[in-house]
């Protein structure tokens, strides 16, 4: 549990794979029959065919394929088909050499070459035949060894699969060590009631745990997370073949999912996903340190730690298995867990190296150190990433990292007290790099113009905006460049400084918390003191209302756990100095100023994903343009261009289903063209505001218009209430607004539902709804306006990214001095344009979402009739657009597409 990229993980053998879906079916491409749930559009073929061959030619691929057209199933049966092929090919040539094997070895050796030649490198042919022939024997030695693993793996699931009784068995064992671990602690308490602690000066046995182990080595050693017992070793097995499916996970669902897995009762009640993580984490480390302790007992006073009844070896094998029997859900996961006493989050985990098929948001996939945790072994695998259309900017937020200085000077006050706290009982190596951590955050708040020792709310900086520098300058100029920060990263990694700290400050650190009165506790009256004073600073700064109780919750846990972020931001530093630049945030005050890291170049994360795998698919709805792809994402990451395959299909809709118009010019033969200088000017927004007015009389149910900005939306919107416009569009269509918080979008889109349905069934002067909605926002993405509610999508002006951001001027730039120039434009120039027409292609692929819908689409500009701009829209969207000069023949195209589809309804 150390990463919310690890939620929502779902394995299971895909059982189906060698019963129902080969019932009937050809196996193969060839056959052209794959094993859908219904009869495929030949679409849909198509694509299952060219996904076959991509994974059977190990090729890296990118396949596009319209919303509404069944991607996501023809993604899963495609491969689960390739998987099933290859596994019957791999056993048929496995029993083929264990054949030849039994037969005689010499079966196995080829021909040898003529008396007395020798090969290439100069050896006896004696002696090459020699070699072959021990090769093909161990070849012959793995392949049995293989055999006997999987035969024992299928029978001990085929036995839990028809042997109801054994779960009971399980159980009841597992009831009975319970109750022999109860009697063996009232033992004990028993034993030692009266004898007394005879101990002063020790520190409480639950603060025992906040003391960092002793760090004996700065060796790179291989963790391999979760168990670490001899005795657990079982439950690392080989992992097979298998297909990693991964789709974006909203943070929301993988919170959900994480702390809806943990079926302990005493950390579910910690309530928040940080406490229940670091709980579950200190628990897992308790239970590997027991030997330890045991062994040590003579030596020191032994101190009780609280161990995670759910964390047991033989109920998690069990867990493992039966989620491999078949799959299941996260609420199946947690009645299970509950039932056998197993932990259903790292029992589920224990299942991939013998899952055929895993499904995982693809943030945990993308991020390596998140991927070792999972025990993801990516070597010779397949990897599916689905809605990738934003994969480029997700590597680069990933592996992006930013620190404000409120939270720096948090950190090197905890730290500090911390240290001060347990200096008597801290190795020298621990106070050696703690020492080292307080001198890098002092360096960084310094950078950013104050001192770590004031408070960073009443600081102000001298020299506001906004600096760019390479990595290697920041070091220089903080003065750290002498400190090894690999060695301090892995410090942090192997010591759980964080997890201490957060631990130290949780018991001390807020104001309701109950400090003892000896000499020591009272030292920590000054961190109390001084979080309270950094939290009013803080609060003061932002001026914001009071947060509702879940954001305030996880403010308080970000205030109060600063460390793990910058740990991020150090583990960033260590990237090579050309892939990325740290930006210094000077803003008012320091606590307010931000350092930031910003990955330049994500190929290099992507590199070993494309590297370890045996083919790797990269499909979405809206790829379009897929040169950022394959030449910032693939070439970058040194992908032979041959390795790459791409493919893109048509939509299910016939083309009369579909009415796509760039229109130049408005009613009033005013020229759209909404660039920064032009869109504000009254004239532009009044005609956007008639060509609302003229569709929203002509098209029925729904309508929605996608503006660059919400500060463009607000200014029209403020523009059109002056002028009178706003109420004569309020007459034919109910006006929604896209809101900013996440939580109010589902309650807008409710309503805009049923304003459409009541005015569909009451009839009357109102029509319908008008949603006017941002582009890049809450309904641009995932939000699907099918049918009534999606009748026309209407995009005003080209939704340019900003270019003043330094962010994206120093991407530009980046781009410049490392691509080549495509078609005599510059690679930065080529950045903006795909920007801004990836997010024109992934709004307006909202309104057709399946083979009998049907909608218009309208581009406000006449830019987008450039052949460079014209060329970068959607396939199935660019064969059928009609570029419309003026207003009067696009009105009645559009009249004539909805009166006609009325009439057919």
């Amino acid at each position: 549990m150390e990463s919310g990229m690890e939620s929502g993980m779902e394995s299971g053998m895909e059982r189906g794979m060698e019963s129902g879906m080969e019932s009937g079916m050809e196996s193969g491409p060839a056959a052209g029959r794959f094993p859908f749930p219904y009869t495929p559009y030949r679409i849909q073929e198509q694509f299952m065919e060219a996904l076959y061959g991509a994974l059977e030619g190990g090729r890296v691929g990118i396949f596009e394929s319209p919303t509404g057209t069944g991607k996501s199933l023809s993604l899963i049966c495609g491969a689960l088909s390739w998987l099933r092929d290859w596994e019957q090919k791999r056993r048929r040539e496995e029993a083929r050499l264990l054949a030849l094997g039994a037969g005689g070895q010499d079966e196995l050796t080829p021909q040898p070459a003529r008396p007395g030649s020798a090969d290439t490198a100069g050896q006896p042919d004696w002696v090459t035949a020699f070699v072959q022939k021990k090769e093909q024997r161990d070849m012959v030695d793995r392949l049995k060894e293989e055999q006997t693993r999987r035969k024992k793996r299928e029978d001990r699931l085929e036995k839990i699969r028809h042997n109801v009784q054994l779960k009971y068995t399980v159980k009841r064992k597992r009831c009975e060590e319970d109750e022999a671990k109860r009697l063996l602690q009232l033992s004990k308490e028993a034993l030692s009631q009266g004898a007394g602690e005879g101990v002063l000066d020790q520190l409480d046995h639950n603060e025992e745990e906040l003391i960092l182990a002793e760090y004996e080595s700065d060796d790179e050693k291989k963790v391999v997370s979760g168990l670490e017992e001899e005795e657990d070793d079982d439950l690392e097995e080989d992992h097979v073949t298998k297909i990693y499916y991964c789709s974006r996970t909203h943070s929301q669902l993988s919170q959900f999912v994480r702390e809806n897995l943990c079926v302990n009762e005493e950390v579910q009640r910690l309530g928040a996903l940080q406490l229940i993580n670091d709980r579950c984490m200190e628990m897992q480390k308790n239970k590997h340190e027991k030997k330890s302790d045991e062994e040590n007992e003579g030596k020191k006073r032994r101190v009780s730690r609280t161990t995670c009844p759910f964390y047991s070896y033989e109920q998690m094998q069990f867990l493992r298995d039966e989620v491999l029997v078949e799959v299941k859900d996260i609420e199946q996961l947690v009645s299970l867990g509950r039932e056998t006493r197993a932990c259903p989050y790292y029992g589920s985990r224990f299942a991939i190296p013998a899952a055929q098929l895993v499904v995982l948001p693809y943030q945990m996939l993308l991020h390596e150190p998140t991927r070792n945790a999972a025990g993801i072994k990516l070597k010779d695998q397949v990897v599916i990433i689905d809605e990738a259309h934003n994969l480029i900017d997700t590597i680069t937020c990933i592996h992006s990292a930013e620190v404000s200085g409120s939270q720096l000077c948090r950190a090197h006050s905890q730290l500090s007290q911390y240290m001060e706290r347990y200096r008597k009982r801290l190795k020298a190596k621990n106070l050696m790099y703690i020492k080292q951590i307080l001198y890098l955050l002092e360096q960084f708040v310094a950078m950013l113009g104050g001192n770590v020792n004031q408070n960073p709310g009443c600081q102000a900086v001298s020299q506001t905006g906004t600096v760019l520098k390479s990595i290697n300058d920041f070091l220089f100029q903080s003065q750290i460049d002498n400190i090894n920060l690999f060695k301090v990263q892995r410090y942090c990694e192997k010591s759980l400084i964080s997890r201490k700290l957060f631990g130290f400050v949780e018991r001390y650190g807020g104001p309701a918390s109950a400090v003892k009165t000896n000499k020591e506790n009272q030292k920590l009256a000054g961190l109390q003191n001084f979080l309270l004073t950094l939290q009013q600073g803080s609060d003061k700064e932002a001026g914001a209302p009071q947060s509702p109780p879940g954001e305030a919750e996880h403010d308080q846990l970000r205030t109060a756990s600063p460390l793990m972020q910058i740990e991020g931001f150090l583990s960033a530093l260590t990237n090579a100095n050309q892939d990325g630049r740290v930006m210094l945030n000077r803003q008012g005050t320091v606590g307010q100023s931000s350092l930031k890291f910003l990955l330049l170049n994500p190929a290099v994360h992507f590199a070993k994903v494309v590297e370890e795998c045996r083919a790797v698919i990269i499909a979405g709805g809206t790829m379009q343009p897929v040169a950022d792809f394959r030449e910032q994402l693939l070439c970058c990451a040194g992908v032979d261009p041959a390795r790459i395959v791409e493919f893109s299909c048509g939509h299910v809709i016939p083309p009369e289903n579909i009415l796509p118009i760039i229109l130049c010019s408005g009613p009033s033969n005013q020229q759209l063209e909404f660039t920064y200088q032009t869109r504000d000017l009254p004239q532009m927004m009044d005609e956007t505001g008639r060509i609302l007015c003229n569709l929203c009389n002509v098209i029925p149910g729904g309508v929605v218009c996608f503006f660059p900005s919400y500060e463009y939306e607000k200014q029209v919107y403020g523009h059109w209430e002056k002028t009178g416009l706003l109420s004569r569009l309020a007459a034919k269509k109910k006006i929604f607004q896209e809101p900013k918080k996440a939580n109010q979008v589902e309650q807008v889109l409710v309503e805009y539902a049923k304003c459409i349905k009541r005015c569909s069934q009451t009839g009357g002067q109102m029509t319908g709804a008008l949603l006017l909605s941002v582009v890049g926002g809450k309904m641009s993405e995932g939000i699907n306006f099918s049918d009534d509610l999606g009748r026309c999508v209407i995009m005003v002006g080209m939704p340019y990214p900003n270019i003043r951001s330094p962010e994206l001027q120093e991407k530009m730039t980046w781009l410049d001095k490392t691509m080549p120039r495509a078609a005599g434009q510059a690679p930065s120039r080529v950045l903006i344009e795909n920007l801004c027409m990836k997010a024109v292609n992934q709004s307006i692929g909202r309104a057709i979402r399946h083979q009998k819908d049907f909608a218009s689409i309208l581009l406000l500009d006449h830019r987008y009739a450039r052949p460079a701009v014209f060329n970068k829209l959607p396939q199935w969207i660019r064969e059928r657009t009609q570029v419309k000069p003026a207003f009067g023949s696009a009105f009645a195209e559009l009249r004539k597409f909805h009166r006609g589809k009325l009439d057919a309804l």
